[in-house]
């Protein structure tokens, strides 16, 4: 009984920003625990072959869908895919990401206006329209990505830092919000994990050392390590559980 509180049978997931890193990480999680999944991304050939091996390695269905997040028309069009492929939507992980790397003095407008358009206005507007499908359901899990940065500064990434504490307050008043339609809008917020976005800190041997000196756990995240919290906050396992960050960070933020 306890372990089907945490089954993802029958159930149909978007995880945008599924073709690398993070959220293929967490795609690849949720197919793994019986979801069906929708798999979003700019880049279609990437994520046609992501959908094979996740079919392959799981036996759930994985669609790919091409979609750009900074465009209404398109996450428009991955409801309606989504919607006409399988009927509903009871999970959505925000996870498209990016980031830009400078001193805060030299930050463009255009800097400020992408970046955001990506990791807030983008999340919002996508989790709006699956939310509109979701109330009519009476039901769904919202999963967001923060960081670190929702409750920490850091040099030389002032956006985004900013966008990530938005997405930690959107992530808690849509929660208020939409509790009474049996909607959970949490977040899952990683530490320091290995990815194409981060490679330039695994890169400096100096910087490296010195992240890991703020780690007490002594090492870095692992794809698997955000595995089990994507599915717990996924699942009805955790069906009073909303407007949360949970971190998965190997004790950074309790030092």
């Amino acid at each position: 009984m306890s372990l089907e509180l945490f089954s993802l049978k029958g159930k149909t997931a978007i995880i945008n920003g599924a073709s690398r890193g993070l959220g293929k990480g967490m795609a690849t999680a949720l197919a793994a625990a019986g979801a069906d999944v929708v798999l979003a991304s700019r880049s279609e050939y990437v994520l046609k072959q992501v959908a094979q091996e996740i079919q392959a390695n799981t036996g759930s269905k994985a669609v790919p869908v091409a979609f750009d997040i900074t465009k209404i028309e398109d996450v428009n069009k991955l409801v309606e895919k989504t919607m006409s492929e399988f009927g509903k939507i009871d999970i959505l992980v925000n996870a498209a990401g990016m980031n830009i790397r400078k001193p805060a003095v030299e930050v463009t407008e255009s800097d400020w206006d992408y970046l955001m358009s990506v990791q807030l206005k983008g999340v919002f507007f996508t989790t709006q329209a699956v939310a509109k499908v979701m109330i009519k359901q009476k039901k769904g899990k919202i999963i967001n990505t923060a960081s670190l940065t929702s409750e920490i500064g850091l040099p030389n990434i002032c956006i985004y830092c900013a966008a990530k504490g938005g997405i930690s307050q959107l992530t808690k008043a849509l929660a208020i919000e939409w509790a009474k339609y049996n909607i959970n809008v949490n977040a899952v917020g990683p530490g320091y994990f290995k990815t194409e976005m981060t490679k330039p800190l695994f890169e400096d041997k100096e910087k490296l050392e010195g992240l890991l000196r703020r780690i007490p756990m002594d090492r870095t995240g692992l794809p698997e390590d955000l595995a089990g919290t994507v599915i717990f906050l996924a699942s009805d396992a955790s069906d009073y559980i909303t407007g949360q960050t949970v971190y998965v960070d190997g004790g950074w933020l309790a030092g």
